[in-house]
């Protein structure tokens, strides 16, 4: 039986984890005086960049500002995915990119968070060859507004070997947060080959 997009959209969504609550949305200034005598509230609200006024470009509304997306190899430089700017997504998808087999690699994705804080930031991939789906669901975290990127490493990984598993793969993401507000959404496509050309 054929599946049906709606079938793919709802898999492309964030995983819900029972009984939690997404916490009700405050301003930067709200978190600021929340509890200013806790000192372990103080430390959470520092380790969110809350104890200075960061304020955001006024000419970019985005909250949370994707910079790149990069596969780390070791020995070899970094393959990056310009993900800055609305206008590079269609270049994306034009010009997958290679990964040997068998070879461990990490994704790694830099990002800057503006205006307000962003809580449950995720990162959702889905990956699809031949009629084979694969989903991957990586949290990154809760962040507050800095006018310094962060950067958020994922867990090492080994790309799959043999014959079978060459070929071309074609590839869905998106970063989304505890509201469900997705920031960025882009198709991709990438190679596994025997060697890296």
């Amino acid at each position: 039986m054929a599946e049906s997009t709606a079938d793919h959209e709802d898999d492309f969504g964030p995983s819900m984890t029972p009984g939690y609550k997404i916490a009700e949305k405050k301003s930067i200034q709200e978190y600021q005086n929340l509890d200013a005598n806790d000192e372990s509230l103080n430390r959470w609200k520092a380790s969110l960049g809350l104890t200075s006024s960061v304020p955001g470009p006024a000419d970019d509304p985005r909250r949370v500002v994707i910079l790149e997306l990069a596969l780390e190899v070791a020995g070899r430089p970094d393959v990056v995915l310009d993900l800055s700017d609305a206008s590079k997504l269609d270049e994306i998808k034009k010009k997958p990119f290679v990964i040997k087999e068998g070879v461990e690699y990490r994704m790694k994705v830099k990002f800057k968070i503006q205006h307000e804080v962003i809580t449950g930031l995720k990162y959702l991939q889905v990956v699809k060859r031949k009629g084979i789906r694969d989903k991957m669901e990586e949290m990154i975290g809760s962040y507050g507004p800095s006018d310094q990127p962060y950067e958020k490493k994922f867990p090492l990984e080994e790309a799959p070997s043999g014959i079978l598993f060459r070929g071309h793969y074609q590839a869905k993401s998106k970063f989304v947060d505890d509201d469900g507000k997705v920031h960025v959404q882009w198709n991709w496509s990438f190679d596994i080959k025997k060697d890296w050309n």
